[in-house]
C-alpha cells in the first residue's frame, strides 16, 4: 500500500510560539498561512503541520499521490483502493471516502492506542 507522503499534524495552542520552536530546530514554513490558522513546517524531507484551534489531537498524516515537497507522483494507490484494503482487513473507519467518485478525498481511523490516522488525498 502507497500511503503517500508523510507528516505529523500538531494541534498547537499558540502558532507564533510553535513557529519560532521549529525554526530553532533547523524547520522553515513550506506551505500554509498563519491567516489560516496553520502552517507547514520543513527541514530536509520531515514535515510538520502546526494546526491552531482545528482538532483537539495530534494526527498522522499521509499524502497519496505526493511526494514530501507536495510534488505529484505518477504511480500511486487511489485513497479509494486504500480505504476498500483497510476494510478487507477489518480496520473501522471513523471517516470513509466516496468510493462513487474519483480525485480527492480522505478516510479517517484510528490505531490500537487511539492515535488518529488521516489519508487525505487532493489530487
Amino acid at each position: 500500500m502507497k500511503l503517500g507522503a508523510f507528516s505529523i499534524s500538531l494541534s498547537v495552542k499558540n502558532l507564533q510560539a510553535s513557529k519560532e520552536f521549529y525554526e530553532h530546530l533547523g524547520f522553515s514554513v513550506f506551505a500554509g498561512s498563519e491567516k489560516q490558522n496553520y502552517l507547514i513546517m520543513k527541514n530536509e524531507q520531515t514535515l510538520i503541520g502546526l494546526f491552531h484551534e482545528m482538532f483537539k489531537k495530534n494526527i498522522l498524516t499521509f499524502n497519496p499521490g505526493w511526494d514530501q515537497n507536495a510534488g505529484l507522483v505518477e504511480n500511486f494507490d487511489d485513497i479509494r483502493s486504500i480505504q476498500n484494503e483497510l476494510q478487507s482487513k477489518g480496520i473501522k473507519l471513523a471517516q470513509e471516502t466516496d468510493p462513487t467518485v474519483s480525485g480527492p478525498g480522505s478516510i479517517l481511523f484510528f490505531d490500537p492506542d487511539g492515535n488518529a490516522i488521516l489519508i487525505d488525498q487532493h489530487i
